[in-house]
């Protein structure tokens, strides 16, 4: 599979925290998360890709965080590749005791789809969308039963829209076989570096990249 991205292009990630990742504070521009890692994986095999890459993800956003500011963040950057990260706040606080800012799965859905509806018809030309995850391996537990719900909405979504689809809950599935969440996470959604690596590896299988 040929690396998806074309040279002199950009890609922007929008997301929550996990994409966020100090990005607005302690680590300008690109955050201390999966989002650099992706970028200097890139640049290191890539050198002359000249590939423009803009992190807009925002600590505690939902799906409708995403819709208020998805035209300034998002469309008015006219990115040519567009990867979202959205779910986790939306599921966890239907468990965190703030069902008020949590958003059910079919507004998850909904929302989400008119977004990315939005970014294709304003030019948008590859969309790359990720499941939101919580690092469990126990897939009857109630959180996690849940996150793979949306999850799910975030795989018909993709094939909706022809997207790339990268599956993090699978990915962290196969990360805790012989481990547990605690050495990729102290709370199970925030990954440490090697999380992070986790991350940007699915991301990097998805698009394409080769080692020399």
């Amino acid at each position: 599979m040929p690396l998806l991205f074309e040279p002199n292009k950009k890609l922007l990630f929008m997301g929550d925290s996990i994409t966020d990742a100090g990005r607005r504070d302690v680590a300008i521009p690109y955050g201390s998360g999966y989002v650099n890692t992706v970028r200097n994986f890139l640049i290191a095999r890539y050198p002359t890709l000249n590939l423009a890459m803009v992190n807009r993800g925002i600590n505690g956003n939902t799906v409708r965080d995403l819709s208020s500011r998805w035209e300034t963040d998002a469309i008015q950057e006219r990115p040519h590749y567009l990867s979202v990260c959205v779910g986790i706040n939306d599921v966890w606080r239907q468990f965190s005791g703030d069902k008020a800012t949590a958003v059910p799965l079919e507004d998850y859905q909904t929302t989400l789809r008119r977004l990315l509806k939005r970014a294709v018809d304003s030019g948008v030309g590859t969309l790359i969308l990720m499941t939101p995850f919580v690092i469990e391996p126990n897939k009857n537990d109630p959180l996690r039963k849940m996150m793979d719900s949306y999850g799910a909405a975030v795989a018909t979504l993709a094939t909706e829209f022809k997207a790339r689809f990268i599956n993090l809950q699978a990915a962290w599935d196969n990360a805790t076989k012989y481990t547990v969440p605690q050495v990729w996470s102290a709370d199970k959604f925030h990954p440490n570096a090697a999380g992070a690596a986790v991350i940007a590896q699915a991301f990097l299988r998805a698009v394409g990249y080769e080692l020399a």
